[in-house]
């Protein structure tokens, strides 16, 4: 009974400290007194609690713009925001910290975490990649910008998975055009993705691909195109073995190519 009491104490001492702590945060909103929210809100982020020290940041950007401490509400009206998790947003208050204020020491922190924040919001491999996109240009520009950060070797680390994910998207679509048999779509995106990623994983089977590729859009081809198309498989050979003469894969291209040579000296006489 003894425990229980205590445990229904506590709970309502908890209760009490909640609503009062409710109720002097909406004083402090209703408050015109801004050096006083000004240091309220600094409370609130060193207490973690992003949700209401951005709040009252929000506010105070406009009130301090110009003075000394507009740095200062900048800062942490940013830093708040990517506590809490609004990454959009946060992404571009330090964006615009660095603009605002170029010469302060907190520049290079906010230029990361303005790629960051993108980063973080770089959506999984099937859906559009424009965060994806403008985080890597972001983290590019930091590394330019600040070769000697401390950040440099993370933001690097970012910059590779992003560039893979956009590799492996280019590389998932262009044999999506392959496996539903649009093969001269397939032969561009191929192409397209050796272009976009030379150092690409996937090369190898790209280059095979567009042998077969280009083998079965000249056999399914009206016959005036059939020769040139033919031809060009043949070119695709002559690259997949020069760049991969031990490929597990070479039987199979010689067969293209044994084909291909026969039609067009069938018909060609060539």
């Amino acid at each position: 009974m003894v425990v229980k009491l205590k445990i229904f104490s506590l709970i309502i001492f908890v209760f009490l400290i909640g609503f009062s702590s409710c109720n002097d945060y909406k004083k402090l909103m209703k408050s015109t007194d801004y050096e006083k929210k000004y240091e309220r809100a600094m409370q609130y982020y060193e207490k973690n609690d992003f949700a209401r020290a951005q709040t009252v940041f929000e506010e105070l950007r406009t009130i301090f713009r110009g003075t000394e401490k507009a740095e200062n509400v900048s800062y942490y009206y940013a830093k708040s925001t990517y506590g809490i998790g609004e990454y959009t947003l946060a992404g571009y208050l330090f964006k615009d910290f660095t603009r605002q204020f170029r010469a302060s020491s907190r520049a290079e922190e906010c230029q990361f975490l303005s790629a960051y924040c993108y980063y973080l919001l770089s959506p999984s491999i099937s859906l559009e990649q424009i965060d994806t996109e403008t985080s890597i240009a972001e983290l590019q520009y930091f590394i330019e910008k600040y070769p000697n950060s401390e950040k440099k070797a993370e933001a690097e680390k970012c910059l590779d998975e992003l560039q893979n994910k956009l590799e492996l998207k280019a590389y998932n679509n262009a044999m999506l055009y392959h496996t539903i048999g649009d093969y001269k779509a397939a032969i561009v995106a191929l192409k397209n993705v050796s272009i976009d990623f030379p150092d690409t994983q996937h090369r190898e089977k790209i280059l095979f691909t567009i042998i077969e590729d280009s083998y079965l859009l000249a056999k399914n081809s009206i016959y005036s195109k059939q020769k040139e198309r033919y031809k060009n498989t043949i070119d695709a050979y002559y690259k997949f073995v020069d760049n991969y003469p031990n490929s597990n894969k070479i039987k199979e291209a010689e067969k293209y190519y044994t084909n291909s040579l026969k039609f067009i000296e069938s018909k060609y006489g060539q």
